[in-house]
């Protein structure tokens, strides 16, 4: 396969899978109309797992491994945990819209922890690009003005916790495939549910629809991480990469068809710039590797 041919398909994968994603957020969020957001938690987080427990199966892989207990995988479990966690309660009580721009400064993060404890050289331009993003992130949750919404601080709790994931998924051993990553995600995805559960004053077992909005959560979620999975093995990362700015795009659509969400302009303004800054994060990185 040609480069050019495997770099189109990687970006493919990568839209599939952004959509998918932005999907299974819009679904989830539907769900808690009805549905408590640990019980919703619980549900999602169960019908994946399944899921990926017969795909597993069906690749002939053990169900357990002792890797699952190595310490980059009991960091990545963990922030797997808080990740989840706040993302599920970002998504019951702030706009999908504003949750889905603040998570796309997830890779901004994970460059920052790349260089601080993976030890990985990050020039001054890409330093600039991170701060940058960040004010972003500030002009989006406007934390000293009288929009500001303590809610949206579940959607940066939740970043953080999806960076330090991807993190220690850079950091993880290959003996894990794909599909034993998945199970032990979605595994710790019915935890946070639990925590979730314990916590919460009121728990509510959805109606028919908000069930059937869970349980089409979970398998999307599934395809769209299989998706995101076959893009990063196909093709250049920093031409792939990118694309996974698309999930804002898609975010933004639903929230506006689903929920009526008309971010105001300083939202917009802080999206472009975290992800423009991303952009060019990834961009500059694969320069870097090529040079």
């Amino acid at each position: 396969m040609s480069d050019t041919r495997a770099n189109l398909l990687g970006a493919g994968f990568m839209v599939l899978a952004m959509l998918g994603f932005a999907i299974e957020d819009a679904l989830f969020k539907a769900a808690t109309r009805s549905a408590s957001a640990g019980i919703g938690t619980l549900i999602f987080g169960t019908t994946g797992l399944v899921l990926f427990l017969l795909l597993s199966a069906r690749a002939r892989e053990p169900v357990w491994s002792a890797d699952y207990l190595s310490p980059v995988m009991l960091w990545r479990s963990g922030f797997e945990i808080g990740g989840r966690l706040f993302y599920a309660l970002a998504l019951a009580f702030a706009p999908l819209s504003t949750t889905s721009a603040i998570l796309q400064a997830a890779p901004l993060v994970v460059t920052l922890g790349a260089a601080l404890v993976l030890g990985e050289r990050v020039g001054l331009s890409r330093w600039v690009a991170t701060g940058i993003g960040f004010l972003g992130v500030l002009l989006i949750l406007r934390p000293f003005g009288d929009g500001f919404s303590p809610a949206l601080l579940f959607a940066v709790g939740g970043m953080i916790g999806f960076a330090g994931r991807d993190l220690a998924t850079r950091a993880s051993t290959p003996r894990l495939s794909r599909w034993q990553l998945g199970v032990s995600g979605f595994a710790m995805v019915v935890i946070a549910g639990a925590v979730i559960t314990v916590a919460e004053a009121e728990s509510r077992l959805p109606d028919l629809p908000g069930l059937l909005a869970l349980l089409a959560a979970g398998s999307v979620g599934v395809a769209a991480y299989t998706s995101l999975t076959g893009a990063m093995r196909t093709g250049e990362v920093s031409v792939v990469a990118p694309f996974r700015y698309a999930r804002l795009i898609f975010a933004l659509i639903l929230a506006a068809v689903l929920f009526g969400e008309r971010p105001d302009i300083a939202t917009y303004i802080g999206a472009v710039l975290i992800v423009g800054s991303g952009i060019f994060t990834l961009v500059r990185s694969g320069r870097q590797k090529t040079a």
